[in-house]
């Protein structure tokens, strides 16, 4: 198609090169609707070209001390967090995020991922038995297992993709790396800064594309024995399936349907805040969103009232105006897949408290086509309704009442999902006992995406297969080996 404007052109970067693509796929820019720029749209040809120069610097790479490459891990983070403005000016308007939320969350993480990384190689240990009346000892040693298929959504581009990168290669992968292709841009500025952070070409090899053509080709690539994933469960699915013929390891962090409950004794004045964040943050397109709030029906009216009036002060407009909370969703087509969700409470019988169809919402000339939506908060809605069961990924979230802990357990665990859960109350013994019971695979007590990353990350049920984190990403993206000495 034709373009009035000079458009942002990506290409690939394989084998410490950047290669122009034959086809391209346009990217449009959330906030205004505008294409602005043009992704390669990949297929098997350059996955093949990415899987042979990451199989080629495997040895070179996977001989190199785990301190060596700690130091280019750092040396990496340090210019990404060198640049971290333009980083940041990118990652909001290629995502729709807010300018803050790219500034504050997304970049530092980024930065920080490589410098945890670069640190927890350095302080794995491994394990030794002894049989004395055998004459024989026993150790494990870990090596790193060849070429690791990385693939990372939209929702969180730079922050997710180097949340895989890091432990792949610190271990002493390479890897091949596939972003979305409608938040591709920070990925290919990371690429221009690997060379001068030392990194030698082929270790880090990204391919641009769909998730049809390019994600597929490196899924079912015979090369690649290892695939970490982020992103919906329906495309899980069909990496399992693809990838079942190979015998692929696979690390799968998933969607969420994430409850907060409650208890009449929390205190409000934290909870509610907290609450608003954990619902509405970036657009809520975040996979450990709350979308589902359980209120103990003695707090439950008032919870509600001062609930919806503080949603009704977030503000969403121009993701560059450092004064809005909210910027805009990623696609046309997601928010109008937001939005039916909305109109189908409505239709069920729920009650829309405030935001889409309620309020108005007033934007900037620039940015009256963009893809933009209130907070929405949906009350009276029954446990059933698809509002409750299924993954909206959008600044949309159901508030009821319960009354009892074992009512509230059962309710918050009646989805298919089982990735985060919060919950609020002052009494301890409750927490914990709550907590244990709930199926989540990380649950906040009176907090929210407070993280250590030297714990595991990851959900139940249908939210993933395996764990990230310190000791979890060194055991993935690593082969033991039991060796036993007979003296």
């Amino acid at each position: 198609m034709a373009h009035s404007k000079a458009l942002l052109v990506l290409e690939n970067f394989i084998d410490g090169k950047f290669v122009p693509s034959s086809s391209y796929i346009d990217s449009y820019n959330p906030s205004t609707g505008d294409v602005y720029c043009r992704v390669p749209d990949s297929g098997k040809e350059e996955v093949e070209a990415a899987v042979k120069a990451a199989k080629n610097a495997f040895p070179i790479w996977s001989s190199k001390s785990p301190l060596e490459r700690s130091q280019i891990l750092n040396k990496l983070a340090d210019l990404i967090e060198h640049d971290l403005e333009a980083f940041a000016q990118a990652e909001s308007k290629d995502q729709g995020k807010t300018i803050m939320f790219a500034r504050t969350v997304d970049i530092p993480r980024a930065v920080h991922n490589f410098r945890f990384f670069a640190s927890s190689i350095l302080h794995h240990t491994t394990e030794c038995t002894e049989m004395a009346s055998m004459g024989c000892v026993h150790y494990t040693s870990r090596a790193p297992v060849g070429v690791a298929g990385l693939i990372s959504p939209w929702n969180l581009p730079l922050y997710l993709l180097t949340w895989k990168i890091a432990p792949a290669i610190a271990c002493g992968n390479t890897v091949v790396a596939k972003p979305s292709e409608m938040t591709s841009v920070t990925a290919w500025m990371m690429c221009k800064l690997l060379e001068k952070a030392g990194v030698p070409h082929g270790v880090v090899n990204v391919v641009f594309g769909t998730g049809a053509k390019a994600g597929e080709a490196l899924v079912c690539h015979p090369d690649v024995p290892l695939i970490s994933f982020t992103g919906s469960t329906l495309t899980a699915r069909r990496i399992t399936e693809k990838s079942a013929p190979h015998c692929k390891r696979l690390s799968l962090e998933l969607g969420g349907k994430n409850p907060a409950i409650v208890f009449d004794d929390a205190d409000l004045t934290q909870c509610i805040p907290t609450t608003l964040r954990s619902s509405f943050a970036n657009q809520g397109e975040i996979c450990l969103c709350t979308s589902r709030i359980f209120v103990q029906r003695g707090i439950y009216s008032e919870f509600l009232k001062r609930f919806v009036a503080e949603a009704k002060k977030w503000k969403a407009g121009n993701p560059s105006d450092p004064t809005v909370d909210m910027g805009a969703l990623i696609s046309k087509e997601h928010l109008e897949k937001v939005r039916s969700y909305v109109k189908k409470a409505q239709a069920e019988g729920a009650r829309v408290l405030c935001g889409e169809g309620v309020d108005s919402l007033a934007l900037p000339t620039g940015n009256q086509k963009g893809y933009f939506m209130l907070p929405t908060v949906i009350a009276e809605v029954k446990d059933e309704s698809c509002c409750m069961q299924e993954e909206i990924f959008g600044p949309v979230t159901c508030v009821v009442a319960f009354d009892t802990e074992e009512e509230v357990i059962e309710r918050a665990n009646s989805v298919k999902y089982g990735l985060a859960a919060t919950v609020w109350s002052s009494n301890v013994g409750r927490v914990h006992r709550v907590a244990q019971r709930l199926q989540s695979g990380l649950v906040w007590t009176n907090c929210w995406l407070v993280r250590d990353l030297n714990l595991p990350f990851g959900g139940m049920k249908a939210s993933g297969i395996g764990r990230e984190g310190a000791k979890d990403s060194y055991e993935f993206f690593t082969e033991v080996k039991t060796i036993t000495i007979k003296h």
